[in-house]
């Protein structure tokens, strides 16, 4: 080969790489797991390098190159940049839902306040645990070759250097999140649930016996019995939230 066509191939590739990283770095800015705040700056760099490495082969050949300049340069920092953020934020919808849900199930069932905060989030304890659950189970069923799949499709939902349709961009971000609180709701339902019990038990109990201090009676009821559910439920509620979570890797907005 030529000097001149293997400077030229190696230009091309190296800068459709460029243009791949910025989609990726500005997604992997939103991913769960992979792009927790928690984790180092310099291993979030990697992991992107290491997905943008992987992402290059399948979207290389049908990537449209312009020459480079700088106005090209510009163009893709901003189109890229956006359609990456895009496509992280839609994901981490699915993190603010088990949030979500685990405040919910501290705010009905008065736990709310206990252990204080346990990470970055202001989360109860009961969320805090529900998150990094998730999180973990997410990464033991294979996340990174997944997210990686994620961006290759985010090719084809939208297209390269070109500004998404705001139009389009805002229904989508609208059916996430009401999607979201909807499967956050799902989630913390039995606690909700055990909290309308709870309390109509102590109205009934309040009536019958106004001198008892039921308060202090219910107090142990609740706590114990808020913990006994969350063991029971915990195991369910995260297999529910991965399933959705596939799903929407299989077929995002659809």
């Amino acid at each position: 080969m030529p000097i001149e066509e293997a400077f030229g191939a190696a230009t091309i590739l190296a800068w459709g790489s460029l243009i791949v990283f910025l989609r990726v770095a500005a997604a992997l800015f939103a991913l769960p797991a992979l792009g927790e705040q928690w984790l180092s700056l310099r291993v979030r760099l990697l992991l992107a390098i290491m997905l943008t490495a992987a992402i290059v082969p399948a979207v290389l050949p049908a990537l449209d190159i312009p020459d480079p300049s700088l106005g090209s340069f510009l163009k893709a920092l901003v189109t890229e940049t956006l359609a990456g953020l895009f496509m992280g934020i839609m994901l981490r919808l699915f993190v603010l839902a088990i949030q979500t849900a685990g405040s919910m199930m501290a705010q009905s069932t008065s736990l709310s306040q206990i252990m204080g905060q346990a990470g970055i989030d202001p989360l109860p304890a009961m969320g805090h645990v529900l998150t990094v659950s998730a999180l973990a189970l997410l990464m033991a069923t294979g996340f990174h070759v997944k997210a990686a799949a994620y961006l290759i499709l985010s090719y084809d939902i939208l297209p390269p250097l070109e500004f998404p349709n705001p139009g389009a961009v805002a229904d989508a971000g609208r059916r996430r999140v009401a999607e979201s609180f909807a499967l956050a709701f799902s989630l913390a339902l039995p606690f909700v649930i055990l909290s309308v019990l709870y309390n109509l038990t102590l109205g009934v109990i309040n009536k019958a016996m106004p001198t008892l201090m039921v308060a202090f009676v219910g107090a142990p009821v609740i706590t114990m019995g808020a913990v006994a559910m969350l063991f029971l439920t915990a195991p369910l509620a995260l297999t529910v939230w991965l399933e959705a979570v596939e799903v929407f890797l299989a077929a995002p907005f659809r």
